[in-house]
């Protein structure tokens, strides 16, 4: 790594390619010592090519135990591959003009033709079409079969449809659906429940996103979803316990084991300098005789690694920890005179990255597995939660219903609170039962909510809280955001943020609760009031006066991009 220059004779090392590879598996000692340096995240899921297809234009794609077949739509033809080496092994004329997905059913393959409008059943030992139906939408896409029914995708929904004349069982939200258009769902696969599980999944591969999706069939939650290998998927078919999918273009098959998924992915590092400031002004007329600044530290995680320990001016009087674990730096100010300041500034070289969880709810333990500390932490009550009030314990009632997986207990309350709050940044921090009553709340109005219910269901929820990017990546933060985690045994903590996850589209409200973007410099985790931040996060003040005086508390976060070519000044705001 070269070494560069920096204002006022600081020198530090500019993050290269090089640089940013040494930064992911960097523990500063400072911050976890003595810890062993952890093996570094992967940067993708851990696809393999199989094979090319002799398609034109490959499309849906169905196992029948022995053969893969392949819609080629420039036939338009079915086309029986060997599934070791992708060799044609049998050859079909398509049962219409424009046949899109492709399911087996232990007897026929079904065909869904858009241009025709029909699902045409077709059986593969007397190479005969003996089952039509019209489909039940305009734009019939991707086929499935579940062991039991059909499914059919249509851009907007999953339809769960009879094979005997095409009625619909139910439907349920498609995985990107709730913008102004649809999308193109032309893969569509079942996974099987494993022995001894309870649910099934069907995966959903999306050609406008480039992503599959695992989708539990209940009520479309979106249980995992990662890009695919190739661009523009177009089939889906589920192998023994690997799921494979072809693209278009590149005309590849590739596969991937779900049960083998790292538990966490990194990627689209992000090398920045956060300067976090918090201020006190004394405008008088009496004298401040004592003032208190308190910051909190952060710690490396998934989503941050750091060049270096946190630098703070002034100097810390002392460092303190929180019943949280919180580590907190402590700055002293005294006799501040009308028009006196006390500011404390925090240096941060962070390198933030975009992190998704792969979080299997049949591997999640029972919450008898968690262990008795976080369990007694982090189911407690609190001032801001109220767990045991009757608005709570009902809501906690109506949302998890009969459910004991821990997984679909925090997705039914995320979507419990999503269906009856809205955002509003309105001021002040409410308790929750207060906050869901009326329906509205700011981020951290939210995270209290989503807490109290979890922990009166029985399920360790904490929070964090952050100063983030804000529009580019020279970016100045004075809202910041706070926003739940909670621990999955087996797996541990992961992001819940029923926030940012209200949304009408089933792929935002599942990536608020597995992913995070690289726009985050978290400072802070704790379970409720600490004796130095209070409810706040970030950082916390207090103050005293011989008499009357006004004080003008103000907190600001300014993010600088650290380029190779040239050095970037941080610089607070208001110097």
């Amino acid at each position: 790594m070269r070494t560069v220059a920096k204002p006022g004779g600081r020198r530090r090392a500019a993050l290269g390619a090089a640089g940013l590879a040494a930064a992911g598996s960097l523990l500063t000692a400072a911050l976890v010592a003595g810890a062993p340096a952890s093996p570094e995240p992967p940067s993708a899921e851990p696809w393999e090519e199989l094979f090319a297809v002799p398609a034109e234009r490959a499309g849906g794609m169905a196992y029948d135990g022995v053969r893969l077949w392949l819609i080629d739509r420039a036939g338009p033809t079915l086309l029986a591959l060997d599934p070791n080496s992708g060799e044609v092994r049998d050859r079909l004329p398509a049962p219409g003009p424009w046949p899109q997905g492709l399911a087996w059913d232990g007897e026929r393959l079904w065909v869904s033709d858009s241009e025709e409008g029909k699902i045409y059943g077709l059986d593969p030992r007397t190479r005969l079409v003996d089952r039509r139906f019209d489909a039940p939408v305009s734009s019939p896409q991707g086929l499935g079969w579940d062991g039991e029914n059909l499914w059919l995708a249509d851009g907007t929904k999953l339809h769960s449809l009879s094979r005997e004349d095409g009625t619909t069982i139910r439907s349920i939200p498609a995985p990107s659906a709730g913008g102004d258009r649809g999308t193109e769902m032309l893969g569509l696969a079942w996974e099987p429940a494993p022995r001894g599980g309870s649910r099934g999944y069907l995966w959903v591969a999306d050609r406008h996103k480039d992503k599959v999706f695992r989708v539990a069939v209940e009520d479309g939650t979106i249980v995992d979803m990662f890009p695919t290998a190739g661009p523009y998927p177009t089939g889906a078919a589920f192998l023994g316990s690997r799921l494979l999918v072809v693209d278009r273009d590149r005309r590849r098959v590739h596969a991937i084991s779900p049960g083998a998924l790292p538990a966490v992915v990194r990627s689209e590092p992000r090398p920045e300098t956060v300067t976090f400031v918090h201020e006190l002004v004394n405008y008088g007329p009496a004298t401040v005789r004592t003032a208190d600044l308190y910051l909190a530290v952060p710690e490396e995680a998934p989503n941050q690694t750091f060049g270096g320990a946190p630098r703070f001016e002034p100097a810390p009087d002392e460092f303190l920890t929180d019943a949280w674990g919180q580590r907190v730096a402590h700055i002293r100010g005294a006799d501040l005179a009308p028009g006196a300041k006390l500011r404390a500034t925090m240096t941060v070289e962070v390198t933030a990255w975009s992190v998704r969880w792969h979080i299997d709810p049949e591997r999640v333990g029972r919450l008898s597995a968690v262990p008795p500390d976080i369990r007694n932490r982090y189911t407690a009550d609190g001032a801001k939660l109220l767990r045991d009030d009757p608005v709570i314990r009902e809501a906690v009632e109506a949302a998890v219903g009969d459910e004991r997986n821990p997984y679909f207990m925090v997705r039914r309350i995320a979507r419990h609170i999503q269906d009856r709050m809205s955002y509003e940044l309105s001021g002040g921090w409410n308790v929750a039962p207060t906050v869901l009553s009326r329906g509205t709340g700011s981020c951290s109005e939210y995270t209290f909510v989503f807490l109290a219910m979890c922990r009166a269901a029985g399920i360790p929820a904490r929070y964090v809280g952050s100063v983030v990017v804000r529009g580019d990546d020279a970016s100045t933060d004075d809202v910041f955001h706070r926003w739940p985690e909670v621990y999955y045994p087996g797996y541990g903590w992961v992001p819940a943020d029923a926030q940012a996850g209200d949304s009408a589209s089933p792929e935002k409200q599942a990536e608020a609760m597995m992913a995070l973007p690289n726009r985050f410099l978290i400072t802070t985790r704790g379970g409720g009031g600490s004796d130095y931040l209070a409810w706040n996060y970030n950082s916390n003040a207090s103050w005293a006066c011989d008499g009357y005086c006004k004080v003008a508390e103000r907190v600001w976060g300014d993010w600088s991009p650290d380029r190779e070519d040239a050095a970037v000044a941080s610089t607070a705001a208001g110097e």
